[in-house]
């Protein structure tokens, strides 16, 4: 592995025009090719190395700068700058001839040259504090036999790292070694599993000094972040980047607080779509309903079972068993032995207020009946030396899966979906099973005539196989104007401009239920915010009375509140599947509805705003250091603070309420208690009871159903309650 070395910095003129989309400062590598700086805006800046051949990965699916805008679906050029600000800049030297370029926020050292290798050292104008700097040693590193590149980074043992997508364990990621690689992960340890389903190479740091910047490596090749595991005397403490045979192309963002960081990177990315306000409703899902033999009879007592229990509910998503003979599963096929009438099953769904998303997978079984068709007409992912359909095991069959860089994969795609999913009365489609973990080393991806190997390309397929679903449903939607709702299991950044998402196949446990809230929150860091998890857990065995509750009042306030199983005799989760429990359960989803017109606030914020719906308390309290400490609470925008109980047995809360301004206190929502500041309180946390916490002087819109009536995700606004 070689270091990076260079010659001399080449500087652009500092007036920016609206024409010069060039680097602002550029040096030629030793090795071949060059290393680029732009600034993006006065706290936003990138850094580009650009191989002598050219970029492993020319086009880039994530950035996506500027309101309402996406990238072709041939990608955008890696080396596009256009819809950023492009400020004005600065230059001087010191006595020793070091380079320094500088914004209004952000400066950076040019360092490096001769026998020194390349460097960059990252400053905050306003204070003058390092905010992150590469590693003196060797910062930039090239490995010719795998083409693997390493960015390494000096590590101070007291910072805190969050973000990289659905990480499991303690929100601070220090001292951990983590892939971002899209995995099938059923039944994942919920503490130190890893990788899970996302490939999110996005890192948000604390700095020692109280700063805060985030990095983006804009690269689907496979990346492993070295947090603090490894160790060598020889370069001091220091942290490592690696990415397997791609480009380093990284976006550095700086701020006073996650806050200023989190929404610079989610409006690069392109922002966060604004989904329907029935998606917000509790939602059910079974697949043992669904893999009955009598699924259809099944399911139409489902129905009549949830109004005899008077459960609010708002959608119910299909799992994969309309589509299944047996254990293997056929996308965009109705088992008619089981559905005999989907049409009228649907039709007794939607008459009940509940609005329908079905499960589709991009695998096709090679006796699927479009598979020949398909084949011939070149629409799976193929092997670059024989020109054939990779096959490989997918649901106790062998398959191919669709190439969704092909345009007539996606036409045929979106043609079935629209007749087999939409025409039947469903609203929209849960893209699953969408990981691509093709193991065949000669796989590529068409993408355009590009040819982009697998090792490149397997999240892109997750993420255009999410936006297919989205177009199509687009156009379907026609004049009705209602906005597209999705799901996505996997992808890479960009998936929230299409899609909901959840923490994967989840296993019923209590460590589960603890570690489950942290994931959801690490993935509200990383950019993601219409998120949640299976309640009650997907895998293993049936939760117990008091597990099940704690699970679903632990979930009734996240941005996604589905219950989804797949259990050993096709028993599955269900509202009332333990009855000393149910009236528990039935208010905890009645306290969502009740909660709604906040709930939906909070949306519109993270559309509009860039912030998170849910978010760790130091989130909105970076100035309380005690709110860095791992802890089981959660904010629910900018005035709940939400308490679920983790543990067995638990009765009693020790709940630390953050600092506040002016002497405020908090406030038990229930019963208006008010509780200082800043301090540590024992609170009673009885089996029905969810500990939520109001910011004194907040105001609060609550909704409730007409009289008589199970409450709707539609329900009017009937007051607003002042703290």
């Amino acid at each position: 592995m070689k270091p990076l070395m260079i010659e001399a910095w080449t500087l652009a003129s500092n007036v920016t025009a609206p024409d010069r989309f060039g680097p602002d400062a550029s040096a030629d590598l030793t090795t071949g090719g060059a290393l680029q700086l732009s600034f993006l805006s006065p706290t936003l800046a990138r850094v580009t190395l650009l191989p002598a051949q050219g970029f492993r990965e020319p086009h880039t699916w994530a950035i996506a700068p500027g309101a309402g805008t996406d990238v072709p679906w041939s990608g955008r050029k890696r080396e596009e700058t256009q819809g950023f600000e492009r400020p004005v800049w600065q230059h001087s030297q010191d006595a020793q001839g070091t380079l320094k370029l500088s914004t209004t926020g952000l400066s950076v050292r040019l360092l490096g040259g001769g026998s020194a290798p390349l460097r960059l050292q990252w400053v905050d104008e306003a204070t003058g504090k390092t905010l992150m700097e590469d590693r003196s040693t060797s910062a930039y590193l090239h490995e010719r036999r795998t083409g693997l590149v390493r960015h390494c980074v000096v590590r101070h043992p007291q910072e805190h790292y969050f973000g990289l997508g659905d990480k499991t364990g303690p929100l601070n990621l220090h001292g951990r070694r983590l892939r971002c690689l899209g995995q099938d992960a059923l039944g994942y340890d919920p503490q130190n599993g890893d990788p899970l389903y996302k490939h999110w190479p996005f890192l948000m740091s604390r700095t020692v000094d109280g700063l805060w910047l985030g990095v983006y490596y804009d690269t689907l090749a496979t990346s492993t972040f070295d947090l603090g595991c490894e160790h060598d005397n020889y370069h001091g403490f220091f942290r490592t980047v690696d990415i397997d045979d791609g480009d380093l192309d990284y976006y550095l963002m700086v701020g006073r607080t996650p806050a200023e960081v989190l929404r610079q990177f989610v409006s690069l990315i392109g922002g966060t779509h604004l989904p329907p306000r029935w998606s917000l409703g509790f939602a059910q899902t079974a697949m043992g309903l669904a893999d009955a033999p009598d699924a259809q009879q099944q399911l139409d007592s489902f129905i009549d079972e949830c109004a005899r229990q008077r459960i609010p509910i708002s959608s119910f998503h299909y799992g994969s068993g309309y589509s299944s003979r047996g254990k293997q599963r056929y996308v965009f096929t109705w088992n008619r032995d089981k559905f005999p009438e989907p049409q009228a099953i649907n039709r007794k769904f939607q008459q009940h207020g509940m609005r329908l998303v079905a499960n589709i997978k991009p695998c096709l079984l090679d006796d699927h009946p479009s598979y020949q068709a398909l084949n011939q007409n070149h629409a799976f992912i193929e092997d670059q030396t024989t020109g054939h359909a990779v096959v490989e095991p997918f649901w106790d069959g062998q398959g191919s899966h669709l190439d969704f860089t092909r345009p007539q994969a996606v036409a045929w795609w979106q043609e079935q979906l629209k007749q087999q999913v939409l025409e039947q009365g469903i609203d929209a489609g849960w893209n699953d099973n969408n990981e691509y973990a093709i193991q065949n080393e000669d796989a590529y991806s068409e993408a355009w005539g590009a040819a982009l190997p697998m090792h490149r390309s397997r999240p892109l397929h997750a993420l255009l196989m999410t936006r297919a679903t989205f177009e199509a449903q687009q156009a379907h939607a026609g004049a009705t104007n209602e906005p597209t709702f999705t799901v996505t299991r996997a992808g890479p950044p960009g998936l929230q401009r299409y899609a909901q998402t959840w923490s994967g196949d989840n296993t019923t446990s209590w460590a589960t239920l603890k570690w489950n809230v942290r994931t959801g929150l690490q993935m509200s860091l990383s950019g993601m915010f219409n998120i949640g998890h299976d309640v009650g857990g997907f895998y293993g065995p049936l939760p117990e009375p008091e597990l099940f509750l704690r699970w679903v009042q632990a979930c009734c306030l996240n941005p996604r509140m589905v219950m989804n199983s797949w259990k050993e005799g096709g028993i599955s989760n269900l509202p009332w599947m333990h009855p000393e429990v149910t009236d528990a359960v039935r208010d905890a989803i009645a306290l969502r509805y009740r909660l709604m017109p906040y709930l939906w606030a909070c949306f519109e914020q993270a559309t509009q705003q860039h912030v998170p719906i849910i978010r760790p308390t130091f989130f909105n309290f970076p100035d309380d250091l005690q709110c860095l400490a791992d802890a089981d609470e959660f904010m629910l925008g900018e005035s709940l603070l939400v308490s679920p109980v983790l543990n067995q047995g638990q009765r009693i809360k020790h709940i630390y309420l953050p600092q506040l301004s002016d002497g405020q206190h908090w406030l038990d929502f229930e019963t208006r208690q008010a509780y200082r500041a800043g301090e540590w309180h024992d609170i009673q946390a009885p089996m029905t009871r969810l500990p939520i916490f109001v910011v004194q002087g907040a105001q609060i819109p609550v909704a409730q159903p007409a009289a008589g009536a199970v409450p709707r995700h539609d329900d009017p606004v009937v007051e607003t309650l002042q703290f």
